[in-house]
């Protein structure tokens, strides 16, 4: 009776971590379901050893390799340049530009001119733009509405470029293309892409080559191309 207890608590505690992985934005589900597994599997292990059925050595290698995948991020972090391999990793060869509302984070590719954004704010807090389907983005565009004009202006030049030609949605934002968001000075040189010391010839040149590819004469976003006119105003005084 007691080993039934013990299992079907198991079993409910499982379940209960299940359903939290699968609460959370697509790219994070994958950590989350490799923590659960390793979990499963080292109360596993103690399980057969305290019944006798596993050795010590099998206990302790698999109580190691669990410990090992847990400290890995903490190891990288105390090696900087273990951390500077993997931050160069993520973040590709490319330049990018960073633009922030209070709901969005959205980031543009200097090369391509592709749009990546994670949400900030709201019920799909932590999700990738791209995770989401159309169905959600609608649920998200709608909360957008409600909440912030910046995040909805900067919503919708993602919309505008996955969906090309598309009139949903509630149709195309009519607003203020710069919004209400005044830039600071490290935002600026985020929505550039560059580091806050770079040089005047550094900032016009950044410019020149965003609006080019943004501004809406060239079938560009207003907002976005706002943006960037803000950020080289702000920073070439």
């Amino acid at each position: 009776m007691p080993r039934l207890i013990l299992l079907i608590a198991v079993i409910a505690v499982i379940y209960i971590l299940l359903r939290r992985a699968r609460s959370l934005p697509p790219h994070k589900r994958r950590a989350e379901y490799i923590k659960l597994g390793l979990g499963i599997a080292l109360v596993g292990t103690i399980l057969l050893f305290a019944t006798g059925k596993m050795s010590w050595v099998g206990a302790a290698f698999t109580a190691l390799l669990v410990a090992a995948r847990q400290g890995l991020p903490l190891i990288i972090r105390l090696f900087p340049m273990l951390a500077s391999l993997r931050h160069k990793s993520a973040a590709g060869s490319g330049q990018n530009s960073t633009v922030e509302t209070a709901l969005l984070r959205m980031q543009l590719d200097h090369d391509t001119g592709n749009l990546q954004g994670e949400v900030l704010g709201g019920s799909f807090k932590g999700w990738r733009l791209a995770d989401m389907d159309k169905q959600q983005l609608e649920q998200f565009f709608s909360y957008c509405q409600a909440q912030d004009s910046d995040s909805l202006q900067l919503l919708d030049s993602y919309l505008q470029q996955r969906f090309p030609g598309e009139a949903g949605f509630g149709g195309q934002h009519q607003g203020t293309p710069g919004g209400n968001h005044t830039l600071g000075r490290a935002e600026a040189f985020a929505v550039l892409g560059l580091s806050e010391d770079a040089s005047r010839e550094e900032i016009t040149a950044a410019h020149r080559k965003l609006i080019q590819k943004l501004h809406p004469d060239r079938g560009g976003n207003d907002y976005l191309a706002a943006q960037i006119n803000q950020a080289k105003d702000l920073l070439l005084g």
